[in-house]
């Protein structure tokens, strides 16, 4: 997995096919050799983490995730996602794609940052939550739907990869829809400990499955416990996942080593 880096990074767990980094997204992403990646699927911070409240098993919890997604101004939520973004695009095949997902909170900025930053959106994904924790305020709607934006190098060149036929069996023989129906990460995927943001293995697997091929690499910038990294295994991938927390990585660990 070294092939993939340059200059001297030490991985905090690695194997023949998957390496987990421990630092600073924008630190590490500089250390991906450009054009390597065949695939990113970005979980960024939503910042959302503004002192309210929200309902789990029942129960009324903070909804404060940590203090990486505390709210900051507006345009400092923007710098950021661009940042970042510039310098996925330098990692990406130049036929490779980006997978990000969001809420309200920062879908918006992630879709203009795409555009600045030469990408071209090819879907708009709405995740339809099956079981969302109920609205307590009483004062809009429930919120549960998450939008995953699927964009590619906006170049006349770029040949993205979609496995349409093998999506179209996998939907009953008809076209499969930009609305994904399923429920949240279920108690079995977080056995071996809880990640505030964990998205369920599903979920994961089609956007694999839907752009890649066995073999090809995946790359997560903020992979928390590495759902990612896992149904990238399981799917025959190679992965890199990133993370400054080291709590989250012991954990992606832990996942990958099953």
């Amino acid at each position: 997995m070294e092939q993939y880096l340059k200059g001297r990074v030490a991985p905090y767990y690695r194997t023949d096919n998957e390496l987990l980094l421990l630092g600073d997204t924008f630190t590490l992403l500089k250390k991906i050799r450009p054009g390597s990646v065949d695939m990113i699927f970005a979980d960024p911070p939503y910042f959302l983490s503004s002192g309210g409240v929200t309902c789990q098993g029942g129960k009324m919890v903070p909804v404060d995730k940590g203090e990486w997604d505390k709210t900051p101004s507006v345009n400092d939520k923007h710098r950021f996602n661009r940042r970042w973004i510039r310098q996925c695009r330098g990692a990406l095949t130049p036929n490779g794609a980006i997978w990000i997902s969001g809420t309200l909170h920062n879908i918006y900025s992630i879709g203009l940052a795409l555009e600045q930053e030469g990408f071209k959106i090819i879907n708009n994904i709405t995740w339809q939550k099956t079981n969302p924790p109920p609205n307590l305020a009483c004062r809009c709607f429930t919120h549960s739907t998450e939008t995953i934006l699927w964009a590619r190098k906006n170049d006349k060149k770029a040949r993205h990869l979609f496995n349409y036929q093998l999506m179209k069996e996998k939907n009953g023989g008809k076209q499969m829809k930009d609305v994904w129906t399923g429920p949240l990460t279920p108690a079995k995927e977080k056995l071996l400990g809880k990640h505030p943001t964990q998205k369920p293995l599903y979920l994961l697997e089609r956007i694999i499955e839907a752009s890649t091929n066995p073999g090809d690499l995946v790359l997560d910038p903020f992979c928390g416990s590495s759902s990612t990294g896992v149904a990238a295994k399981a799917l025959g991938r190679r992965y890199i996942g990133i993370d400054n927390v080291e709590e989250h990585l012991e954990l992606s660990a832990r996942r990958l080593r099953l």
